[in-house]
C-alpha cells in the first residue's frame, strides 16, 4: 500500500457537484493499494496513521498525532499512486490490485481507522472526483507498507 498524507485545515471530495465526504482539520490520505496486498498491510497503514506525528506541541515539534489532536481523517482511493512511470512517457499500472481486491482492502482500512477512534469520511471508489484540501504547514507525507516477505 501507498499513501499520500497531508496535514490539512480542512477537505473535501465532490461527485457529481455533491459533497460526499468532508473534514475539518486533521489528515487527507490518497491510499492505493498495490497487487499483492492484505489485511496485514491494510492494519499496518492504518496504525500508522493514526499514530503519525504530524501535528504540533505545544513547543511547535510535530509531536501529535490524530489520537492526540482529535483530527479527522478523509481517505480517498488512489490507484494512480501505483503507476510506475520508469519506462516510456505513459505510467503502467500494473502494480495496482484489482478493482474488486482494491475496494475491499479500501474499506478495511476505513473501518480500522473509524475501530481507532478517528472520524472518517471517505470518497467514492471507481468515480471521478474532485478533491479539495487546505494543506496546513504545508506537510505532506508519502508513506509505504514495508516490502512483503
Amino acid at each position: 500500500m501507498k499513501a499520500v498524507v497531508q496535514r490539512v485545515s480542512e477537505a473535501s471530495v465532490t461527485v457529481d457537484g455533491e459533497v460526499v465526504g468532508q473534514i475539518g482539520p486533521g489528515l487527507m490520505v490518497l491510499l492505493g493499494v498495490a497487487e499483492g496486498d492484505t489485511e496485514q498491510e491494510a492494519r499496518w497503514m492504518a496504525d500508522k496513521l493514526v499514530g503519525l506525528r504530524i501535528f504540533e506541541d505545544d513547543d511547535g515539534k510535530m509531536n501529535r498525532s490524530l489520537l492526540d489532536t482529535g483530527g479527522a481523517m478523509l481517505v480517498v482511493s488512489q490507484f494512480t499512486l501505483l503507476g510506475d512511470c520508469r519506462k516510456g512517457k505513459r505510467p503502467s499500472f500494473i502494480g495496482a490490485a484489482a478493482p474488486e481486491v482494491a475496494n475491499k482492502l479500501y474499506e478495511r482500512f476505513v473501518a480500522l481507522v473509524g475501530a481507532a477512534g478517528v472520524p472518517t469520511a471517505t470518497g467514492r471508489f471507481r468515480t471521478e472526483m474532485k478533491v479539495a484540501l487546505v494543506n496546513e504547514g504545508p506537510v505532506t507525507i508519502l508513506v509505504e507498507t514495508p516490502p512483503q516477505a
